[in-house]
């Protein structure tokens, strides 16, 4: 039922984060003071 209202269509994972950390780290350096939602895109919607 969850995963119906995200429109990725499915419930995020450990990897999905892992995956926003490792960019944000690594290749993204001068980033900071952002609010980055890791949502399938939920967000959006509001």
């Amino acid at each position: 039922r969850i995963a119906a209202r995200i429109p990725m269509g499915r419930v995020g994972t450990p990897e999905d984060v892992a995956r926003l950390v490792r960019f944000v780290v690594c290749e993204a350096p001068y980033l900071n003071g952002v609010d980055v939602p890791v949502d399938g895109g939920l967000s959006s919607r509001y």
